[in-house]
């Protein structure tokens, strides 16, 4: 992470860590969609026991997310984490983090100490009026400071709030006067819907300027939703490749198939493919034949037929009710040619 890295993809489990199984379960299904690394939240020396199984049974990293009681962020350091979580706020102060530094080091770990909007230190808020971005970026700065004082290097950042013009200015600020790694994201973003908008915004502002080496679109739902927009973002930005690049025209008076349904249908029978490839779902004649011809695996609309472009040559025509089939076999067939020729 940070160095030149990609920036890599994150979420967090919303299963009761105590539960090894099910947890262990939600981090494979999340492996699968593309998750890089996963945070599990550590409530309790319950969950801080289970921790070592759940680590030893993941398929990618595992950070330790602790809150309030360091004694847990040293039980995880000890049991196989892979990095650490804390929050300076609500952790103890200087002396509570540096037991879990140490605790760090002494496992050659990384720790992300992760400033957030609603827990900053009340002297901070004092001094700002409330969680502004010149606040969140003050809190960062002090804990920078700690850091290098106790000479603890292995160490990233995060300045979250969920506004998305105060997360974007507070990470400006300290990018401006630190050159350590950033885990970039809008905490709370809300549903999927608005979640999904306000972290795409924010985050797309801060990595077209350089600024992130890590990322978690926060989202109130299925974990594996974040996971597919994070991607969707950095693809979208063309900094990572993974999985189909969707291309679908918005509709209109001129449409004479339900492209609507044949583009969400192909999206969701294709969504598990790793593969990169651009797929295109047109619906007349205007656009549709140049996207179609652009993309890996294209098709484009006529009245109840469609046109099946591939790499640029039409290939064949088809009846509508055929058109998702006829393009979710070529593109898996391109995408297990694809597979081959990485495995020779």
């Amino acid at each position: 992470m940070g160095g030149g890295a990609p920036v890599s993809v994150q979420s967090m489990t919303c299963t009761d860590t105590r539960d090894v199984r099910a947890t262990v379960a939600q981090i494979r299904s999340l492996a699968r969609e593309g998750c890089e690394i996963v945070r599990v939240a550590i409530p309790d020396e319950a969950a801080a026991r289970a921790f070592r199984k759940i680590r030893a049974a993941s398929p990618i990293p595992v950070i330790a997310d602790i809150h309030f009681n360091h004694h847990l962020a040293v039980a995880c350091a000890d049991g196989g984490a892979d990095a650490l979580r804390i929050n300076p706020g609500n952790i103890g102060g200087e002396a509570n983090t540096l037991r879990v530094l140490q605790a760090a080091r002494a496992n050659r770990i990384p720790v992300r100490i992760g400033v957030n909007a609603g827990s900053l230190e009340k002297d901070i808020l004092r001094r700002h009026g409330g969680p502004t971005a010149r606040a969140l970026a003050e809190s960062a700065a002090r804990w920078v400071r700690f850091c290098e004082k106790v000479r603890f290097a292995k160490v990233k950042f995060s300045l979250k709030a969920s506004d998305v013009p105060g997360t974007v200015e507070a990470y400006r600020i300290f990018s401006r006067r630190f050159d350590y790694p950033l885990h970039i994201g809008v905490t709370e973003a809300g549903t999927l819907f608005s979640g999904a908008v306000k972290s795409a915004v924010g985050l797309g502002i801060l990595l077209s300027e350089g600024i992130g080496d890590t990322l978690r679109v926060s989202l109130t739902g299925p974990p594996e939703e974040e996971v597919r927009v994070g991607w969707q973002i950095l693809k979208s930005l063309g900094l990572r490749e993974r999985g189909p690049d969707f291309v679908s025209c918005p509709t209109c008076g001129r449409v004479s198939i339900d492209v609507v349904g044949i583009a969400q249908e192909v999206e969701r029978r294709l969504s598990r493919i790793p593969v990169p490839l651009k797929v295109a779902v047109m619906g007349c004649a205007v656009n549709g034949p140049g996207e179609a011809r652009e993309a890996d695996v294209g098709v484009a609309g006529g009245r109840g037929e469609g046109l099946i472009f591939v790499r640029g040559e039409v290939v064949k025509k088809v009846k509508e009710k055929d058109i998702v089939a006829e393009v979710v076999r070529l593109a898996e067939r391109l995408a297990a040619n694809a597979t081959g020729r990485k495995g020779n």
